[in-house]
């Protein structure tokens, strides 16, 4: 494996890698989409140089090129043909509505667009007529309703085309800007997070001293299905390219099941909606079992729990333990494709409850904390030492300490270079080098622990400060509701808006309030929730109410649903 710091760009991680294939016609991007596509490391490494040499023609180093498409190889071969072509890559959301790209559109003014197909196409056709920095339009399929001298298949790029190996002629350094990553924008425009090449490569060097004893000499199998426009897949795979791994795009978040036993992934990624949804349905599954099956996952789990907080197991334990990985965990993880090694958590906070639950079935998961501003791992647990309550020590290159206020602040070459065309913002987050985070936080025993949201509190008329995101995850934890937020900033109680579960076909009233009254019981005497309306139309990504790695957008949400919250006062 090569020594990450001796490294110039991210295109040299590829090159080096690619180099270093013993066998260059073994596949590397794999979709799971009918029809399936796959690319070697070789068609790769073609199709990188060949695209680059078509982008070159209509841009200048620094130029911006906007990337809009779904996970699929293509992506991957698009963004690292900008690099090679000295372009700053600007991945976007497939979700984003007309205005959202033109915001994006007119802020970054790229000179490229890459686009997949036409429904993609459809939503920015209006807006690039407007844009005379504009130069071309690369499509993966053939586009309609555009001059054909305006754009370019890349389906036209042919294998044997001859061509210069342009990776032996960069010049791009580590302090460079490899991508700017819009933020998702939970409120407000979202703003360009300008991430170097350095700092993704800080980030997949954290990543590699974590995942070492998972790398073999056989092929890794990663599965990608969060969007690679967000900052923690899109670092992912440069972490894959590291570990010359082989890389499957899945087809669907409902499908995701089925792709992890198509491809047998040994490392995922994912955030903390999706472990949520794999709680409720397991935990589920387990309430309703009977007689000696019920008794084996009660004895699974005492004995997970007891390993996983920190607690000796007695040789009979030990015994039992062994059996139960055998009978039970071995076909839970039969579930996930059976060779499950560790899912990572990112992208925001993993319920406490719903990451010891994991761990104790068999499912080792480890919660890490980053922002996008931080390329974006801060830090993680690792696999010998999980402590589910912690998002563990801070990735090796990340300087991290807690200010007067409890603030955590990161230093670093992961920090970003600054928000794109905004230095007002940039300076109210970057102090002396040091990444003010927003988040609060405390270290126990060299684990950084996350505490609170410095913005995301509820401050009530007697100076309390409330956390939303705890109480809300207490809800969501029960089999009867999906979703929920919660609602009293200086107010004299706390309200809920909440979204009943899928499998609850009818809950009246008086079964909801019990079931909020049985929850109350968990929080303090200010967290708990005195009212509540339900709603039928679940939040999504669709209709604008989660971000791409299913967040809410509670300011959007809250100003929606105002009146009914008002109305509870």
């Amino acid at each position: 494996m090569t020594d990450l710091k001796k490294l110039n760009n991210l295109l040299e991680l590829f090159y080096y890698q690619y180099k270093n294939q013993s066998n260059k016609n073994e596949i590397l991007l794999t979709s799971l989409k009918k029809p399936k596509i796959e690319y070697s490391w070789h068609e790769t490494f073609k199709l990188i140089n060949q695209f680059s040499n078509e982008i070159k023609k209509f841009s200048e180093k620094g130029d911006r090129c906007l990337l809009i498409s779904e996970n699929r190889p293509e992506w991957f071969i698009s963004d690292l043909s900008i690099m090679l072509s000295n372009l700053i890559t600007v991945p976007t959301y497939t979700t984003y509505v007309e205005k959202d790209y033109e915001y994006i559109i007119d802020d970054s003014k790229p000179s490229i667009i890459i686009i997949s197909d036409q429904e993609q196409f459809n939503k920015i056709k209006n807006i690039i007529k407007k844009k005379e920095f504009i130069k071309k339009i690369f499509s993966f399929e053939e586009l309609n309703e555009i001059n054909t001298n305006e754009y370019y298949c890349i389906k036209k790029l042919n294998f044997k085309e001859k061509n210069i190996n342009n990776f032996l002629n960069l010049k791009t350094i580590r302090r460079d800007p490899a991508c700017i990553i819009y933020t998702s924008g939970t409120q407000g425009n979202p703003k360009g997070v300008i991430l170097s090449h350095g700092g993704i490569l800080n980030n997949c060097e954290g990543a590699i001293d974590l995942l070492k004893s998972f790398i073999k000499k056989s092929k890794t199998r990663f599965l990608t299905w969060l969007p690679l426009s967000h900052s923690y897949e899109h670092t992912v795979q440069f972490v894959q390219i590291t570990v010359s791994a082989k890389i499957f795009y899945a087809e669907s978040i409902e499908k995701l099941i089925k792709n992890m036993n198509d491809c047998k992934p040994e490392i995922m990624t994912a955030v903390p909606r999706f472990y949520q949804n794999i709680y409720q349905k397991i935990n589920s599954n387990f309430n309703k079992t009977k007689g000696l099956k019920k008794y084996l996952i009660s004895k699974m789990l005492y004995l997970g729990n007891k390993k996983i907080r920190g607690k000796s197991l007695n040789l009979n334990e030990k015994i039992v333990d062994n059996i139960l990985d055998k009978i039970v965990r071995t076909k839970i993880k039969a579930q996930f494709g059976g060779c499950l090694k560790t899912f990572v958590s990112g992208g925001g906070a993993l319920d406490k409850e719903v990451g010891f639950f994991l761990n104790a079935i068999g499912l080792p998961t480890l919660q890490g904390y980053g922002l996008t501003e931080a390329s974006p791992v801060v830090s993680c647990n690792p696999i010998n030492d999980i402590r589910v309550d912690t998002v563990g020590p801070p990735f090796k290159g990340n300087e991290v300490k807690i200010a007067d206020d409890g603030e955590i602040l990161v230093k670093g070459e992961n920090v970003m270079l600054g928000y794109w065309n905004n230095k007002e913002e940039t300076e109210k987050v970057l102090k002396n080098g040091w990444l003010y985070t927003g988040d609060i936080g405390e270290f126990q025993n060299d684990y950084l622990k996350i505490t609170d949201r410095k913005k995301d509190i509820l401050i009530t008329p007697g100076g309390d400060n409330i956390s939303p995101l705890k109480i809300e995850n207490e809800i969501i934890n029960s089999k009867f509701f999906d979703q929920a937020v919660v609602y009293g900033d200086n107010k004299p109680y706390l309200v809920a808006l909440l979204v009943l579960s899928e499998e609850i076909i009818k809950l009246n009233t008086n079964e909801i309030k019990l079931e909020i009254e049985n929850i109350n019981k968990s929080l303090t005497k200010i967290e708990k929730i005195k009212k509540f309306f339900v709603i039928k139309e679940k939040f999504s990504i669709e209709n604008g109410m989660l971000t791409p790695t299913l967040k809410l957008k509670r300011f959007k949400i809250i100003n929606k649903y105002k009146n009914n919250f008002e109305n509870l006062y």
